[in-house]
């Protein structure tokens, strides 16, 4: 049985929009993007310590390669190898891979280690088309799997590799699909989870016994969810907008929660003065090392 999580650290950092984190098990550190300042962050626990990197343009998500240091990265409008230490970007989709009014938002690696990631209408007075989930072929092209998105969210893998869990924020519903790991090919879509009216599933994580926990914009709450889609714990957060989940730390059993501060005001932002900081659970769960990005991943 999970117990409830107990609050043990505050980063206090008042991210715009704190969104992808990642747990990177061989730098044992925390890693995750403020979108909206360009800025990504490296949070070593056990120093206490955080660096951070200017970026040449928004990161929506990103994933760590299986053999360097440099990360596999969904910039807003294209998809690039970076390397934090030098800053060298290397574009393998775009820079302008996106039509106007749309932008890359949530994505993983898979189990199989090829690098996911979905697009979002970020203005839709000028967008023409929808968002859709993407595929980065072996070659850097991108496989369209999901389409008729408005924001994709809450991606990631049961322990087996054998379901994908996905969500169309607005939507409020968490979806499973049947996942073959050999082909990434998507079969048997079907409702996992609903959320509350104005709540809206955001970034997602699955531990070891296969539940899904789900960071809930608006509804202020972590929410774990069985492998058969019902409610098994509730986090009450501090903050309203939490953003993005990932489990690490040297067991596993930390759970990091990003959150934003876009949108509130004033009056809102003195209520929740933790608006926009990370904030790190102890649980009785154990999570999965993050996959990592392989160059040479099958279709």
């Amino acid at each position: 049985m999970v117990a409830a999580p107990e609050l043990v650290r505050t980063i206090d950092v008042g991210n715009v929009l704190g969104e992808a984190v990642l747990w990177n098990d061989r730098r044992r550190s925390v890693w995750w993007t403020d979108i909206q300042n360009s800025r990504l962050f490296e949070y070593d626990l056990q120093a206490d310590a955080m660096q951070s990197w200017d970026m040449p343009h928004r990161v929506a998500c990103f994933g760590f390669l299986d053999d360097d240091d440099r990360l596999i990265v969904a910039f807003d409008h294209g998809i690039a190898f970076f390397h934090p230490p030098s800053g060298a970007t290397e574009w393998l989709v775009g820079p302008d891979a996106l039509d106007d009014g749309l932008r890359f938002n949530d994505g993983k690696v898979d189990p199989m280690g090829r690098f996911w990631v979905g697009t979002m209408v970020e203005d839709p007075a000028v967008a023409v088309g929808s968002g859709a989930l993407y595929c980065l072929h072996p070659d850097y092209g991108l496989l369209e799997r999901i389409n008729d998105v408005e924001i994709s969210n809450g991606l990631c893998w049961s322990p087996e590799g054998t379901v994908m869990y996905h969500a169309d924020s607005p939507k409020g519903s968490i979806q499973a699909y049947r996942f073959d790991p050999d082909s990434g090919v998507l079969s048997e879509p079907g409702l996992f989870a609903t959320v509350a009216d104005s709540v809206h599933p955001d970034g997602s994580t699955v531990d070891a016994d296969g539940g899904v926990w789900n960071a809930q914009w608006g509804g202020g709450r972590v929410v774990r969810y069985g492998p058969d889609g019902r409610e098994s714990l509730v986090i009450e957060l501090p903050v309203r907008q939490p953003t993005c989940v990932a489990f690490g730390g040297e067991d596993l059993d930390l759970l990091f929660v990003t959150s934003a501060r876009v949108g509130l005001s004033k009056e809102r932002l003195a209520v929740e003065p933790n608006a926009g900081n990370v904030f790190i659970y102890r649980t009785n769960a154990r999570g999965l090392p993050a996959n990592r990005f392989k160059a040479s991943s099958p279709r």
